[in-house]
């Protein structure tokens, strides 16, 4: 049943049960308190009544107070020898008298030559009222006396009092329900705040935050934690938008860069079915054709599995690799594809734990590059050291340079920053991309800066091998 009540309404119930049962408890002991204290103040003047007899008949030496009855009993409390009400009521009419039981109880009798009384509570023969009764046996004497006196006061106080007390109950319960309730919902007011953001963020709204989150309370730091986890929920959810939205645009710029191989292919195989096998140029020329195309494609592909490879966080073989070696053989590659272009080169030792391979393809890709978008005999400067505890390697051409949106895109796949060069020249854009890839899978990164008047450069870091003193 509880469990269907909401947090506010279980907190408000909780806080008014423990106020009533405290509020109750104190009643219960108020009241017994001073039942207590009334009742020690009857049985008082009921011992002070009992002094105004004296003698062995039991005689009134006086008259006595109102509304005290009196009765002599023999010693055992059973036989009444006399039974009178003590004088003058006034000119009231005399209220009920004490329905006294026929056999008191022998506790009232004296031990030991010292006064006993034994106190206890009667209702009256009629009308509905109490009496205090006190039942005594004097030393040496051979009659019990009783006195009795109306608790009609008493009564009529205690009653007041428990009107009282229900009532001030009532108040204040009501009172503490108010106050709770205010209390619990401005308590509860930033739950409330992060169930409509929770409920914004179901609609799609990933932008919502909780507002009003202090650190100084619970319900504040859970907003505080509710609001760091919606960054990293936004910025997941946007990674892997902005991941889809890269491989749709990979897959599509993959078919279309197959795409035109392979519709090379076809034209050449139609070729051979139109009968350039029976004319040796025309087979020779549709063999080679395909034979090209093949191998762009080939080379398409491969590079295409490794991107996949490289995205899938597989790990690549590393051992130590010397790469002042590697840049220098790329260099001499570089040299023998274009004689005609100068290209300086500054090493110094440097080891790093990687990919051989991979390692001089970064060096390749980026040389190829420089190939392609610079002027025939365009300078290039290459250098390989040490800085803050990594490797780097300098690429650095004197050519025309990039503008700034070619700068901002030149790592994306598929991007040419020369959109008149043709697919014939076979670049087909991934060649940085691919770069960036290999670099980030060794634990390094790849930077490129330009501007039209000192041409590009690219600079490659990545992790010393751990062996590797850091002279820098």
């Amino acid at each position: 049943m509880l469990g269907q009540l909401s947090l506010r309404a279980r907190l408000v119930l909780g806080v008014i049960v423990l106020s009533a049962l405290g509020l109750a408890l104190a009643d219960v002991a108020t009241y017994a308190a001073l039942r207590s204290f009334l009742l020690d103040r009857v049985d008082s003047s009921l011992d002070q009544s009992e002094h105004v007899f004296n003698g062995p008949g039991a005689q009134l030496t006086g008259p006595g107070p109102p509304d005290v009855f009196v009765q002599i009993r023999s010693r055992d409390g059973t036989r009444v020898l006399a039974t009178r009400p003590i004088e003058t009521f006034g000119n009231q009419s005399a209220p009920s008298p004490p329905a006294l039981p026929a056999h008191i109880s022998a506790s009232a009798t004296a031990a030991g030559g010292r006064d006993h009384p034994h106190y206890f509570t009667v209702p009256a023969e009629s009308g509905g009222g109490q009496y205090r009764v006190r039942a005594s046996v004097e030393p040496g004497a051979s009659q019990m006396l009783v006195v009795a006196t109306s608790l009609h006061d008493v009564n009529d106080t205690l009653d007041r009092l428990l009107r009282i007390e229900l009532l001030v109950t009532a108040v204040v319960l009501g009172s503490v329900a108010l106050l709770g309730l205010w209390v619990v919902r401005i308590g509860l007011r930033p739950l409330r705040d992060i169930e409509v953001t929770a409920g914004a963020i179901a609609s799609g709204d990933l932008s919502r935050r909780v507002e009003r989150a202090d650190e100084r309370t619970e319900v504040g730091r859970l907003g505080l934690a509710l609001n760091a986890m919606l960054e990293q929920i936004e910025s997941a959810f946007r990674a892997r938008e902005a991941s889809e939205q890269r491989m749709r645009r990979f897959v599509a710029d993959a078919s279309h860069e197959l795409r035109t191989p392979l519709a090379a292919v076809r034209a050449y195989a139609e070729l051979f079915e139109r009968g350039a096998e029976r004319r040796p140029d025309d087979l020779a020329r549709a063999m080679s054709g395909i034979t090209r195309e093949s191998e762009r494609m080939s080379v398409l592909v491969e590079d295409l599995l490794l991107l996949a490879r490289l995205d899938e966080g597989r790990p690549l073989h590393r051992r130590p690799v010397r790469l002042d070696e590697v840049v220098a053989d790329a260099v001499d590659t570089a040299h023998a594809v274009d004689p005609e272009r100068p290209i300086s080169l500054a090493t110094e030792p440097v080891t790093v734990l990687g990919d051989h391979d991979r390692l001089r393809q970064i060096v390749d890709n980026v040389l190829a590059n420089t190939r392609a978008h610079t002027p025939p005999g365009t300078p290039v400067h290459i250098g390989v050291g040490r800085e803050d505890g990594t490797a780097v390697i300098e690429i650095a051409d004197e050519g025309p340079g990039m503008f700034a949106e070619e700068l901002e895109r030149v790592f994306e796949r598929f991007y040419r920053a020369d959109g008149s060069r043709s697919r014939a020249s076979g670049g087909v854009g991934l060649g940085l991309s691919i770069v960036a890839a290999v670099a980030e899978a060794h634990g390094g990164s790849v930077e490129a800066r330009s501007d039209t008047e000192s041409g590009a450069a690219f600079r490659i870091v990545l992790p010393l091998a751990a062996d590797e003193p850091d002279r820098a």
